[in-house]
């Protein structure tokens, strides 16, 4: 059988996923449901912001297209000050840091696939915004960042039995403490990872 040729992208946001719809050249496909973008090779999911906006648009993404693997893409926060705003980093591990076991109370981890080489990093995924500096240096403990969508993505990947990839860059850091800020660092710093994902990461796929 012939493999699939489309890759999925899932990004939270159009303000994210801007330069990807102009450089890949992709056209509207859905006004329901999950706003989607596509050509013959890609399609692209806006899922919203949070874990369940996130499953839904990778569920319906596996269910209407069948995609040969999954790549979530876009912007998280630094939990420390050792990684500068706009690095690529590659997501190796991610925890769900409010959703603790039952029994152990240790949050569930998900570990999606990945390609040697880059730089890589460990994630923590909760259902709001993590702003407050003290907060972020008690998730250093266990991640290098922190979002809303990743551990979802990867959690309904395993369920579709799809790959996936995810690759996040830095937009903000214990000294952003306000939207504002996170918004205006990925205006400047979203083209620049599209163009790392163009060179590096899709000819990989």
């Amino acid at each position: 059988m012939e493999k699939n040729p489309l890759k999925c992208l899932i990004m939270a946001t159009l303000l994210e996923a801007q330069p990807f719809i102009e450089g890949l050249s992709l056209i509207r496909k859905t006004k329901e449901h999950v706003p989607i973008y596509g050509n013959d090779n890609y399609i692209l999911a806006i899922s919203g912001i949070g874990k369940t906006n996130s499953a839904i648009a990778c569920a319906y993404s596996c269910l209407q297209f069948s995609p040969s693997c999954i790549l979530n893409l876009g912007a998280a926060g630094a939990t420390d000050t050792t990684l500068a705003l706009g690095m690529n980093l590659h997501i190796v591990r991610a925890i769900e840091y409010d959703r603790p076991r039952f029994k152990s109370k240790s949050p569930h981890v998900h570990t999606p696939n990945f390609f040697e080489g880059f730089l890589s990093a460990r994630v923590a995924t909760l259902d709001r915004p993590v702003l407050d500096p003290s907060e972020r240096q008690r998730l250093s403990l266990i991640a290098d960042l922190v979002d809303m969508e990743s551990a979802s993505v990867i959690q309904t990947c395993k369920k579709f039995k799809t790959k996936c990839f995810l690759f996040k860059y830095v937009s903000d850091t214990a000294n952003h403490t306000k939207d504002s800020d996170i918004v205006e660092n990925i205006k400047i710093y979203r083209d620049s990872f599209f163009r790392f994902f163009l060179e590096s990461v899709a000819p990989l796929l």
